[in-house]
């Protein structure tokens, strides 16, 4: 069964394997992984964002990328928390919670360590994560709990009409902030590397090749992996990206991050990074005897998390705005570990029983 919305605020339970026919349910036998398409992952449910909203492309794109994982549906659950971004559950033919306010890591965490083999999915905003939700964003990063965690980054609160988020850039003016923020910003990145997450990448809604990409990685990425969405929200704070991320100003203001490769940008691909000392710097191949060689290139693999970190700090107008997978490395997940103590533990006690535990110990009858 799965949570989803009728329309009215309420929730009905639909069977993942059904598909309403004028209010009667038709059970039907779901394919195998192998035969499933986008259309098997696409929910009954209208969905219900603003005309034009980037939740459109993100959603479509993790659609499309479901039925490449060859995973059952029975078998993927999605979490999400309060804000636009989590009503996503109910548009994904899956199973899934709606759940509370910043809570989704913990309930996401309750549901991968009681069935380890199901792919759990994270839908969070930048409110719902780094406000309410940012000691649960923190602790589950730490953990390494094998899940996949997006973040809809539009730097404001769509759902409650337009009030600043923790992302919202310094001295921007909201419906709360007339006169101007005056909190300087939370960077998702710089927070999620600091958190320990062996997975970080970031990716643009309008991008959509390179966001099914991203999507598709973190996907099976074995431990937690985080992905942060730039996601223009047209109503309240529409075009937030656009200085870097629309399309005619695009190659020469965003660094595309590939494993492997110099870190080169431009429209006529001449600009890199190149390190001077301990920080980073822009510059131009064939000037002042610059060459590709001189180019700083990507490692997504580097043990040692500083050069990722670095990467995550780097902005517009001085840098070019990063994007793709800026740190990949392994570790054992919570959930393995999890599963090896019990295992451990039954192999040298047996069992046990419940009934044994609850009645152990001293006892008193309270009459």
């Amino acid at each position: 069964m799965t949570t989803q919305g009728n329309g009215n605020g309420h929730h009905v339970d639909a069977s993942v394997s059904a598909e309403s026919d004028g209010g009667a349910s038709l059970f039907q036998i779901a394919p195998p992984p192998g035969e499933l398409t986008k259309k098997d992952f696409v929910s009954n449910q209208e969905v219900r964002w603003c005309p034009g909203c980037g939740d459109y492309a993100i959603l479509n794109n993790v659609q499309k990328v479901m039925p490449d994982l060859g995973i059952s549906r029975e078998k993927v659950v999605f979490v999400s928390g309060i804000g636009c971004s989590s009503r996503f559950p109910y548009y994904m033919n899956t199973y899934g919670f709606h759940s509370i306010h910043g809570r989704a890591p913990a309930i996401a965490t309750g549901i991968k360590t009681a069935n380890p083999e199901l792919s759990v999915w994270v839908i969070t905003g930048d409110g719902d994560a780094l406000s309410i939700g940012g000691n649960h964003f923190m602790h589950v990063l730490r953990r390494n709990l094998d899940i996949n965690y997006i973040l809809f980054n539009n730097r404001i609160y769509g759902l409650t009409k337009g009030q600043y988020s923790p992302t919202s850039v310094f001295g921007q003016r909201t419906k709360s902030t007339p006169m101007g923020v005056i909190d300087y910003p939370v960077n998702p990145l710089s927070l999620a590397i600091a958190s320990e997450a062996t997975f970080v990448a970031r990716s643009i809604d309008i991008d959509v090749k390179h966001l099914g990409t991203m999507v598709e990685s973190a996907a099976k990425h074995k431990g937690v992996s985080f992905l942060e969405v730039y996601q223009n929200c047209n109503i309240f704070n529409d075009g937030a990206f656009d200085y870097f991320a629309e399309r005619s100003v695009r190659s020469d203001n965003v660094l595309y991050l590939e494993h492997g490769k110099p870190m080169i940008f431009g429209k006529d691909r001449n600009r890199g990074i190149r390190m001077n000392g301990a920080h980073p710097e822009v510059v131009t191949i064939g000037e002042n005897g610059i060459t590709e060689a001189d180019i700083l290139v990507h490692d997504i693999h580097l043990q040692d998390p500083s050069v990722a970190f670095m990467l995550a700090r780097m902005e517009q107008p001085d840098f070019p705005q990063p994007v793709g997978i800026f740190r990949a490395v392994e570790r054992p997940s919570y959930d393995q570990l999890l599963v090896d103590q019990i295992d451990s533990a039954i192999a040298k006690s047996g069992p046990g029983s419940l009934d044994k535990l609850i009645n152990s110990g001293d006892m008193w009858t309270v009459e």
